[in-house]
């Protein structure tokens, strides 16, 4: 009978957040891939789907969009915590609901990675990927993250990304990186 060290199985959760269309689904499937070819146990919690299937009825009010990343940040916690990596691509606008997220990993010991997917404003409405900046534009909707509604940029996060400036592949590669010199990969 074979036992697993604990330290063979470490789990963290990696928060990306940026404006919409900034590019963190996109890295952190990128960045999955890449774990998964090592080994390792990953789960992504993408944003689009988890308002879908875990926070359905939650609107887009300062609210309702703290209680969506504390939920989101309560079922990361459980996954690292389990040994998973997990990668969060979700918006995330507020510091103070991200600084909680982190807080609740601190006191659970697990390891949590902030990553700034520092794409300007003017890219991710050129990308527009969902559509959403064209019906903000056109008056179709209101409340658009990082247009009419307020995004508060990570202070100090663990990584900066600039995704208009390099590929997705070095992208994933940078985070792959930091996580390796954290003993994460």
């Amino acid at each position: 009978m074979t036992t697993i060290q604990e330290n063979q199985v470490t789990g963290a959760t990696i928060w990306l957040t940026g404006l919409p269309s900034a590019g963190k689904t996109t890295i952190a499937y990128e960045l999955a891939g890449r774990l998964r070819e090592e080994g390792h146990r990953v789960e992504v919690l993408d944003g689009d789907e988890i308002r879908t299937f875990l926070t359905a009825g939650l609107g887009f009010s300062r609210e309702d969009r703290h209680t969506n990343v504390q939920r989101i940040g309560f079922l990361a916690d459980l996954l690292a915590r389990n040994g998973v990596k997990t990668l969060v691509p979700v918006i995330a606008p507020y510091a103070d609901s991200r600084e909680a997220v982190r807080k609740r990993h601190q006191a659970s010991g697990a390891a949590y990675i902030e990553v700034h997917v520092a794409t300007p404003v003017e890219v991710c409405s050129e990308r527009d990927v969902k559509g959403l900046y064209a019906k903000q534009a056109a008056g179709e909707i209101s409340g658009l993250t990082g247009v009419d509604d307020p995004y508060e940029e990570p202070e100090s996060p663990d990584l900066r990304i600039e995704s208009h400036n390099q590929s997705v592949q070095e992208s994933a590669a940078a985070l792959h990186a930091l996580l390796a010199e954290r003993g994460l990969a």
